[in-house]
């Protein structure tokens, strides 16, 4: 055990001086890592605020039932005798100058509508079914805007759906990227190590002749091709710290004018900590490919 640990440490020793040896060439192929690797973890976060951003909507869809403007009182109870049946689980009244009121307020309109003759806004119910599936919605809006009185409904967690399917479709977009950047990062490191064996093919040659095995001698370049698979992620963590830094601003500033308080969120440790270990992991398989048909290719032609 203990000279097994001593081998571990002499190759790991081993790599980082070959890393050092070659400053430019580690800082270039770190950064193609890099930038590779930023692609699909940037659209990852991306997606992630988007998320939630999303998630401040109301668990609950709600059903906005909008009044003729010429609605009787007669209607009027009856559309509020409908909103207490069973499957309403909770209805409340808007009157159209409350609404009015409301819209000014929240949207700085002021200005606007003080100027206005009439109140151009409908009296309107908002509802919220019990069951809130797809089916059930549909049916129940259905009904309201069947009722005499009713001018239209409007399902508002209609938009909120479809915001949600484009980031379902979003998640295996990037997944797809994922992996299509891990067989980038794969042949990133294959081609650096594969330059690195065959630079070094009297050494290997001698290394066989006093009889060092394949383990052995690979052993160095797995090292090597894990270091720059975890170099090639810190580089892809600086790249997205660079475009959160650039982004925090303006994105601040567009939140504002919509009155929100949303700012980007940072990667979390979990995420950063999967990057790296991802990146590290297929640096290895890179190098391990590599080396393992470079060696063979050495061993053939001695």
């Amino acid at each position: 055990m203990i000279a097994w640990l001593r081998h571990q440490k002499h190759a790991l020793a081993s790599s980082l001086r070959r890393l050092g040896a070659q400053p430019v060439a580690t800082l270039l192929t770190a950064l193609a890592m890099g930038v590779a690797i930023s692609l699909p973890s940037g659209l990852y976060l991306a997606l992630g605020n988007l998320d939630t951003l999303a998630g401040d909507l109301p668990a609950q869809p709600e059903i906005s039932v909008f009044l003729d403007a010429d609605v009787s009182t007669a209607q009027k109870q009856a559309i509020a005798a409908r909103l207490k049946q069973p499957d309403i689980a909770q209805a409340r009244y808007i009157a159209r100058d409350e609404a009015l009121a409301a819209l000014s307020a929240a949207q700085d309109l002021s200005d606007i509508t003080a100027g206005l003759t009439q109140n151009p806004l409908p009296d309107a119910w908002v509802a919220r079914p019990r069951d809130s599936s797809r089916a059930a919605l549909a049916r129940v809006s259905n009904d309201l805007r069947q009722l005499p009185g009713v001018a239209e409904t409007h399902l508002d967690s209609q938009w909120a759906e479809r915001l949600q399917a484009a980031l379902a479709i979003g998640r295996t977009g990037v997944w797809l990227l994922g992996g299509l950047f891990a067989i980038a990062l794969i042949a990133i490191s294959g081609n650096a190590i594969r330059a690195q064996v065959l630079s070094r093919r009297d050494e290997i040659h001698v290394s066989r002749l006093i009889g060092a095995t394949n383990h052995y001698i690979r052993r160095p370049f797995l090292y090597l091709g894990a270091l720059q698979g975890l170099l090639g992620g810190l580089a892809a963590g600086g790249v997205l710290a660079l475009a959160g830094w650039m982004l925090h601003a303006p994105v601040e500033n567009l939140a504002s004018l919509y009155g929100s308080a949303f700012r980007l969120l940072p990667p979390a440790v979990a995420e950063i900590t999967l990057v790296l270990g991802l990146t590290t992991l297929f640096g290895w398989l890179g190098a391990w490919i590599s080396v393992t048909r470079t060696l063979g290719q050495v061993e053939a032609v001695r």
